[in-house]
């Protein structure tokens, strides 16, 4: 078994908010990187349209009752999760902190590494795809609905206002659609420059993530925030994280699913998309804000991440005859 660890993108990560902490971009310099990172949030979106396949898409309808197990786990059991965490007390989490739990769990799935998972695990790959592209195609409209309906449940507002829905549409849907469009005479190129389309997809990321920490920072992110705090909020997100394996295993199995469909609706169904995430977040939430809505998703991915690895390597053990 491949030894456990930090995933580099991870650490990559960590970087930009120990940079942000350290060197907070703020004044009128915040201002034009505000507006460079609407630019990259808008070409990651665009990516995310030329590299999903139409034909993945069609093909998720064939197997339906695992789409909608994995559709029901990630809109429907997930959010369920996030508004029962409301319970704790203030004094132990935060409002803001609660608010990013429950944004975590409104989130679509992971689409690489719910694959890989799939793969190293001998499961139904070609299901995990679907099933994958689906939760995010469906999540850039779902996610912002989850969103509005569970912050007004917390009492944390009553929706979004139009500027945030037209946000929506010009940095995510827009792009997203002139992606699908122009995919049939791009996708080749995309194919060959794999690794320039994953530095710009991630590089987003860091992107957004300095950004959002930067403006956290000079508000006092860290003031608000206490060793008790992130240790409750990783405490949560190895619960929400156990839930969500057993859940998804009993109902594979309860649906008479294939040891290679379960697989695939395992690590579809309990994973969040910290690539969709963060720059979702950037466009829902105030700029000072986003550091602590996205700490909880931050720390989610991690610990899906090492937790998967090792269940992957315990399906991919079972005997070559099991289905």
């Amino acid at each position: 078994m491949k030894r456990i660890g930090l995933d580099p993108y991870i650490v990559a990560i960590m970087g930009m908010v120990l940079l942000a902490t350290l060197l907070p971009v703020g004044g009128v310099a915040a201002s034009d990187f505000a507006v460079f990172t609407k630019f990259a949030i808008a070409l990651l979106f665009f990516l995310h349209g030329a590299k999903l396949s139409r034909e993945a898409v069609v093909a998720g309808i064939i197997h339906w009752r695992l789409h909608l197990t994995v559709l029901a786990a990630t809109f429907g059991m997930f959010p369920l999760l996030g508004l029962a965490a409301r319970a704790l007390p203030g004094a132990i989490l935060p409002g803001s902190l609660t608010a990013g739990l429950l944004f975590l769990c409104c989130l679509p799935s992971t689409v690489q590494s719910s694959i890989a998972f799939t793969a190293v695990a001998r499961g139904n790959v070609a299901a995990a795809v679907c099933a994958a592209s689906a939760s995010n195609l469906l999540g850039i409209v779902v996610t912002p609905a989850l969103i509005a309906v569970t912050l007004r449940a917390q009492g944390g507002g009553g929706g979004f206002s139009w500027g945030e829905l037209r946000s929506v549409v010009t940095q995510l849907l827009i792009p997203f659609a002139a992606g699908q469009i122009v995919r049939p005479w791009i996708k080749d190129w995309i194919g060959r420059h794999a690794k320039i389309v994953g530095r710009v997809d991630r590089g987003s990321i860091l992107l957004v993530v300095y950004g959002a920490f930067s403006a956290a920072v000079t508000q006092g992110l860290w003031r608000q925030v206490s060793v008790l705090q992130i240790t409750t909020v990783a405490t949560i997100c190895v619960v929400l994280l156990i839930v969500a394996l057993l859940a998804t295993v009993a109902a594979a199995r309860l649906s008479g699913f294939s040891k290679a469909d379960e697989i695939a609706v395992v690590f579809c169904g309990s994973k969040k998309s910290l690539a969709s995430g963060v720059p979702m977040a950037g466009i829902f939430f105030p700029p000072a804000s986003v550091g602590l809505m996205v700490l909880p998703l931050m720390i989610f991915h991690q610990i899906q991440l090492m937790a998967c690895a090792v269940i992957a390597q315990r399906y991919a053990a079972r005997p070559l005859e099991e289905s």
